[in-house]
C-alpha cells in the first residue's frame, strides 16, 4: 500500500479504528478525508457493501485511487477529489455508516508544512462542519464514527450533542498500562441512546511490549502478530 504522498500516513490510529468500527455487508459507507485509503480498504476487507471516499488534497486523493485499483476490493471502493462540505451539499445520496480520522489539532499550535496543517488542523473543517455535513448525508438509523485526541474528543461530544447526535459507544485507548487514554474511537446515531458502551483499551504494557488485547485485535494486519 502506497502513503507516502498523503498528508495522512497509515498508523495506528487509523488501523484500530477501522479494525474497531462495526460493518455490514448491506452498508453503503463514506469516509471523510481519506488520506491514503487506508480505512476504506480495512472496511472493504471486513465485509463492508461499498465505501464513497471524499478527499481535498490532490496528492492524497491519487494515492488513494491506487491504492483502491490495486485492491482486491477495488470493485466495492471509489475516491472523490472534493471539499466534504460541497459534497455533502452537491451529493444525492445517504449513507448507512460516514466515518472519519478527522483534523484534529483545537488548542495546538499549527504545524509548518502545508499539507500537515489541511490534515491536522480545524481550521481547514471545524467539528461543527463535520457534523452539519455528516448529517446531510446520513440516513435515519445511520452512524458517524471517528477517532481523536482525548481532549478534542470531549469538545466534540459537546458539538455533537448541540446538532442532535447522541454518543452508542467510545473505546478509550491507552498507550501504555497505567496511563490515561490519550485517543478516543466513538460511534454516533441519530436515534435515542439510553447508556452508551465504554471500553477500556490498552495497547502497551509497562515494559512497553504489546498487550495480548492488542495483537489480537489487529492479528490480521500485522505479520509480526
Amino acid at each position: 500500500m502506497f502513503h507516502h504522498r498523503s498528508t495522512m500516513r497509515v498508523g495506528t490510529d487509523a488501523v484500530l479504528f477501522a479494525q474497531w468500527v462495526d460493518v455490514a455487508s448491506s452498508d453503503n459507507a463514506l469516509d471523510i478525508g481519506t488520506g491514503s485509503g487506508v480505512i476504506p480498504l480495512i472496511l472493504a476487507q471486513k465485509g463492508v457493501g461499498s465505501v464513497d471516499a471524499v478527499e481535498l488534497d490532490c496528492d492524497s486523493y491519487e494515492e488513494a485511487a491506487l491504492n483502491f485499483k490495486m485492491s482486491v476490493y477495488s470493485d466495492k471502493l471509489t475516491v472523490i477529489q472534493n471539499d466534504v462540505r460541497n459534497y455533502a451539499d452537491s451529493v444525492n445520496k445517504k449513507y448507512d455508516l460516514i466515518v472519519s480520522n478527522p483534523p484534529y489539532y483545537s488548542s495546538d499550535l499549527k504545524p509548518i508544512k502545508e499539507k500537515k496543517v489541511m490534515a491536522r488542523h480545524v481550521s481547514t473543517l471545524s467539528f461543527r462542519d463535520l457534523l452539519v455535513s455528516a448529517k446531510k448525508m446520513m440516513k435515519e438509523d445511520a452512524r458517524l464514527a471517528l477517532v481523536l485526541p482525548f481532549y478534542e474528543s470531549r469538545l466534540f461530544i459537546k458539538e455533537a450533542e448541540n446538532l442532535g447526535f447522541n454518543l452508542q459507544k467510545e473505546f478509550l485507548i491507552s498507550p501504555i498500562d497505567g496511563k490515561e487514554p490519550n485517543r478516543v474511537n466513538m460511534q454516533f446515531v441519530l436515534n435515542e441512546v439510553k447508556c452508551a458502551e465504554n471500553k477500556l483499551f490498552t495497547i502497551r504494557n509497562k515494559d512497553y511490549s504489546y498487550t495480548e488485547e492488542y495483537k489480537e485485535f489487529l492479528k490480521d494486519y500485522y505479520l509480526d502478530f
